[in-house]
């Protein structure tokens, strides 16, 4: 039997571990972005069974170079503009680390005190940083939690606002009425899933028309909505407002929604998952107003804010409703810290009741950028998107198909769907630049998501370029 590694070896594995990782975003603008080879090729190059005996890190380290890195999608490559960044940082994979080290189990204050209040100082730093509303803060009614995504913390939230609807009997007896939860139908899907999830059904989710200009959310349609559903004699539980879709970062309108929401006494959760990110920046924050009406908010730093994944930031502004409908409470959880009521317990703010030393990380990048680093960031995906867009824009083949407040670019070629479908997959066959699509008004759109630490203005002109040079075989002038 192998030994357990010891503090020495892992220091020298550890090294040549750190040194492959650098090696590897050294490489990444050479890389292909993603890999052409067929599925089954990674399970078809494995071996049947584990090795008998152990064997040295620089044995993986070389299958990783054949087989790992060579059939992955490079997230953190600079020509990356699919779906919407994955960031990560140096100080972020330190942070991991860090954590991963330290093993801490943070189920509970007890168990790793500051596993604990690490979190919540980084979830009232981010507060700040966002200019969110005081309420939110732990020094408040509220307070932060990391979730590992925006889909539990639409969960979370879904589960909350069940508890609220039924007065409190949701927790004791279940679903024993019909509840409706309300999104747009720019909505995330993980919304969808939430009602599943929470025993609500499909049904249980009614979809609001949205403005065809803006693609946000209507406030008259959510209203017909709702008084529609309480005529048939549904009640009203959950309104997911978006700031910054996922198809073309539509930001739905807070202060009209939030009002509606406080006049039928409704759970409003805001889910900013990627564009929550910009309001690091105040010129960035036109997407928060009317945010003082939500009772949850969560964006993810592991998107835009080079935060590796998992993080996602999740704030409530009365967290003694989140504690009330999530805690249980077996014996062997009971601790004298947790009976004085002085303490957080983050198992009650969440599905799980494990959770990984997560504030780490978000701690380490915060301290490494500073304020001015994270605007910085975020101003120069900004800056490059509006770049591409004013690109689009001069080229009569083209059109914008939606507004770009963020970094995120929405557009086609004045052609059919299937010649659009062409373009896209020409493109992105280059392995130099990798983009997505979406429908928008049902029709074959592309999207360009600026994000990854490493893009520069090269790399987006680049991909303008390839654009204009498939467009050119495709919708001769």
């Amino acid at each position: 039997m192998a030994a357990h590694m010891t503090p020495e070896e892992f220091r020298r594995a550890g090294h040549a571990v750190v040194d492959w990782i650098a090696d590897y975003w050294s490489a990444l603008p050479e890389r292909p972005i993603t890999s052409p080879a067929p599925p089954g090729a990674v399970s078809a190059a494995l071996p049947a069974a584990p090795p008998e005996r152990g064997e040295p890190v620089e044995a993986v380290l070389a299958d990783l170079d054949t087989l790992v890195t060579p059939h992955l999608t490079h997230w953190q490559h600079p020509g990356f503009f699919g779906y919407f960044p994955a960031n990560t940082s140096g100080p972020s994979v330190l942070g991991d680390l860090v954590s991963a080290g330290l093993g801490v189990q943070g189920m509970l204050w007890a168990t790793g005190p500051a596993c604990t209040e690490l979190e919540t100082a980084m979830l009232d730093w981010l507060a700040d940083l966002l200019d969110l509303p005081k309420r939110f803060r732990s020094d408040g009614p509220g307070g932060g939690v990391i979730q590992d995504s925006a889909s539990s913390a639409a969960l979370v939230a879904t589960l909350v606002a069940l508890h609220r609807a039924s007065g409190g009997r949701w927790r004791e007896v279940g679903i024993d009425r019909r509840y409706r939860a309300y999104t747009s139908t720019q909505g995330h899907s993980c919304i969808e899933k939430a009602a599943r999830i929470a025993g609500l059904g499909d049904e249980g989710v009614r979809v609001v028309e949205v403005h065809p200009d803006s693609l946000a959310m209507s406030p008259a349609a959510l209203r017909a909505a709702i008084e529609a559903d309480r005529a048939a004699g549904v009640v009203p539980a959950l309104v997911v407002a978006t700031v910054g879709t996922t198809s073309t970062t539509a930001i739905d309108p807070l202060p009209e929604i939030g009002a509606i929401c406080a006049e039928y006494g409704i759970f409003l959760h805001v889910d900013a998952a990627y564009a929550g990110a910009a309001a690091v920046c105040p010129e960035l924050r036109f997407g928060h107003a009317g945010l003082e009406h939500a009772d949850s908010y969560c964006f993810d730093p592991h998107k835009w804010l080079l935060t590796g994944f998992d993080c996602d930031a999740f704030w409530v502004a009365d967290r003694s409703e989140l504690i009330e409908a999530l805690s249980v409470l077996p014996e062997y959880l009971r601790n004298a810290a947790t009976e004085s009521g002085a303490v957080i317990d983050y198992r009650d703010w969440q599905v799980p009741l494990g959770r990984r030393f997560r504030a780490l990380k978000l701690w380490f990048v915060l301290r490494w950028y500073g304020v001015e680093g994270l605007r910085a960031h975020i101003r120069s995906g900004v800056a490059l998107a509006a770049r591409f867009a004013e690109r689009v824009r001069a080229d009569e083949r083209f059109e914008l198909v939606a507004p770009h407040p963020y970094s995120l670019v929405c557009f086609r070629l004045r052609a059919d769907d299937a010649v659009n479908a062409e373009l896209l997959a020409r493109v992105n066959a280059t392995g130099r630049v990798h983009l997505t699509h979406t429908r928008v008004a049902d029709r074959y759109t592309l999207r360009l998501a600026v994000g990854s630490p490493q893009t520069a203005q090269a790399h987006v002109d680049e991909a303008w370029r390839l654009l204009a040079e498939a467009a050119e075989s495709l919708l001769p002038r």
